[in-house]
């Protein structure tokens, strides 16, 4: 008669978390990079005296450029929702509850979306082109990238979307690393907004 072999606790595999950290960490570095680069040329940029010489101005944002900032806004406060409906589908995820796991990876699509649609009308309505100058180049530059990561974020939100309609119920992994992705991008995207929308 053979002994049994002791059972040994399985220790849960996080390698799409980690990797989404890495990710994610790289999305931050990107990101402070190119604020730091924006910073930089801002700080570099002409000055002249104003009409009655008593402000002096910094030629970096043209004066005939006008940033919308309801817009801008906009996108703020939907990256604040995608955090919410991200971690609706952990909290769903954990409880092993798919109907609401799919419909807040749902929301979290259809808000990339959004914010996207809000990104093309700034470009709209500020009718700049990426040649025109300095400021114009960088902010196509790190406003394309921010697009470019909501893109990322988007089809992230669809691959856990169709995993969880597929019944996999059990794997809250996905959505976890799916819920820190949208938590450092939107953490990146408040950085952008400040120096780029708000302090122009």
């Amino acid at each position: 008669m053979t002994a049994a072999m002791p059972s040994q606790a399985v220790t849960p595999r996080r390698q799409l978390l980690v990797t989404t950290g890495v990710v994610s960490a790289g999305v931050a570095t990107l990101i402070a990079g190119m604020l730091s680069m924006w910073l930089k040329f801002r700080a570099s940029a002409a000055t002249r005296a104003s009409s009655d010489g008593l402000k002096v101005i910094k030629d970096w944002l043209p004066a005939n450029v006008k940033v919308p900032e309801v817009a801008a806004n906009t996108m703020l406060f939907a990256f604040v929702l995608i955090c919410v409906m991200a971690q609706w589908a952990v909290y769903a995820a954990k409880r092993r509850d798919g109907q609401h796991r799919s419909l807040a990876l749902g929301i979290c699509f259809a808000i990339g979306i959004a914010i996207i649609n809000a990104q093309v009308a700034v470009y709209a309505q500020m009718k700049i082109g990426v040649a025109d100058g300095a400021y114009q180049a960088m902010f196509y530059a790190i406003t394309g990238t921010m697009i470019l990561l909501v893109a990322a974020g988007m089809a992230f939100s669809f691959v856990a979307f169709f995993r969880s309609i597929g019944g996999r119920a059990a794997d809250s992994q996905v959505v976890s690393a799916h819920a820190l992705y949208w938590y450092v991008l939107s953490a990146a995207f408040a950085a952008m907004w400040f120096v780029v929308y708000v302090q122009k």
